[in-house]
């Protein structure tokens, strides 16, 4: 593999040149310690080594990875097998494809999901080589996941007047980054694309609600994760969840907010891991979290009024609560006008259907270095996506010549474009069908 060396005002980065693209891992974006928010990095002495994947924040399945669970096996084997991951808290990166020797590129900045407490960059099929081929450039970030990310409690508020939500926190310094350096690798500061999966759609799209944020970035695409959940996107006071952090610390042995600050991360993680077996709300309570200056009210309330940006939606047959993710991420479309996709396409190699984050490697070119046997209809969907996906990140519209008509979803047209194994085309999807592969298919199967 060839090197490339790119000089900068703010320092000098050696990365990797392949064919058309280069590739730069593992930049340093920020910094933090343990229950504080991060600072940015915008200066780097000597040159920087960016050939290789950098550090996943800590995270319970480093520690419990209970592959013996049909469904983490099932996840395991589709995105991380054969992947050596580092994890360390020093884990605030960024890795960046660029096109060779182009300049004012469209940028993606996309944010990964895991529920809010597992997840990494380096994960498959976290690669921008296919979307820089189409002039675009894409950054995927690492952020604090889990308790590192989400923990709150009164002497944080007490220090910084807010509370909780570094993981949230860290996101938008990644994209203040990229607005600030990423034309010196050859992108448009004033055409940024948000792009995430799962959680890092949600997050998505709670940065949208934050008026703050007018001007950062210009257009926002959630993969399985836009509209309002039940409970789940619908986050708590920071202090509604204190009972929940003070039972943790407990687990882990601490009597104050000190020991806890200062306790060893395995420590952390066998609390964790015994309070998501003693709690059933685990899951709402280490996530984003109303803290009056990121999400500065409840989210049901801050989503009548979203930033004015092009919205990009998306959803699978077999998404999680599949009719649910449909319906809301269809509601959300028909009061903001936003482009809508149903990934209808079941996957083969097993009868698991398009499962949740399934679309994801049709959206970043990366089939050819799963298991599965995918053939070239899959293979046209996936260059359909991306040439759809590079489209909006231009002009905020993914109408190309070249492809099927893709419309807006609105409160006077409803259809969406559907992906499936016969054709693509606009239509509108049916509740029956995503229900019956909810109930039949249940959770992935190894």
């Amino acid at each position: 593999m060839k090197k490339i060396t790119l000089k900068t005002s703010f320092g000098t980065f050696l990365g990797n040149e392949h064919e058309d693209v280069f590739e730069f891992l593992a930049i340093p974006y920020a910094r933090a310690k343990r229950f504080e928010y991060c600072e940015r990095i915008d200066s780097y002495e000597d040159i920087f080594d960016a050939g290789t994947m950098g550090n996943a924040c800590p995270q319970y399945r480093q520690y419990y990875p209970n592959l013996n669970s049909p469904e983490r096996l099932f996840y395991y084997k589709e995105f991380r097998e054969g992947i050596e991951f580092r994890y360390d808290e020093d884990c605030l990166n960024l890795n960046i494809y660029t096109p060779k020797n182009e300049t004012e590129c469209p940028v993606i900045v996309f944010f990964h999901g895991g529920g809010f407490n597992s997840g990494s960059n380096a994960e498959e099929p976290f690669r921008g080589y296919e979307l820089a081929k189409r002039g675009i450039i894409t950054v995927f970030a690492n952020y604090r996941v889990g308790v590192l990310g989400y923990f709150c409690h009164e002497q944080i508020e007490k220090r910084f007047q807010r509370n909780g939500n570094f993981g949230l926190d860290d996101q938008l310094k990644a994209i203040q980054w990229v607005k600030e350096h990423i034309s010196e690798f050859g992108g448009d500061r004033n055409n940024i694309t948000l792009l995430g999966q799962s959680a890092g759609a949600i997050s998505i799209q709670y940065h949208c609600l934050n008026h703050d944020n007018e001007g950062l970035f210009q257009r926002a695409g959630m993969m399985s994760g836009a509209g309002l959940f039940p409970k789940f996107a619908l986050p708590k006071k920071a202090e509604e969840t204190y009972d929940y952090w003070l039972q943790l610390m407990d687990l882990a042995g601490c009597r104050d907010f000190e020991e806890f600050k200062n306790a060893d991360i395995r420590v952390i993680h066998d609390a964790y891991e015994a309070i998501r077996k003693r709690r059933k709300d685990s899951v709402y309570n280490v996530m984003p979290v109303i803290d009056g200056s990121l999400l500065k009210d409840s989210v049901d309330h801050l989503i009548r009024d979203p930033l004015k940006l092009d919205y990009l939606i998306g959803y699978t047959n077999n998404d999680l609560y599949a009719p649910m993710m449909a319906y809301i991420g269809n509601r959300f479309a028909r009061d903001n006008s936003a482009y809508v996709y149903f990934f209808d396409v079941d996957q083969p190699g097993d009868d698991n259907g398009a499962f949740h984050s399934s679309d994801l490697r049709y959206m970043f070119g990366r089939l050819e270095s799963s298991w599965r046997p995918f053939g070239e209809r899959d293979r046209e969907i996936s260059r359909q996506m991306m040439d759809y996906l590079a489209a909006f990140c231009r002009k905020g519209d993914p109408s190309d010549n070249t492809l099927p008509v893709w419309c807006k979803t609105d409160r006077h047209h409803h259809k969406v474009l559907c992906f499936n194994l016969k054709e693509t085309k606009m239509g509108r999807p049916s509740y029956l069908r995503l229900a019956k592969n909810m109930l039949s298919k249940g959770e992935p199967k190894a």
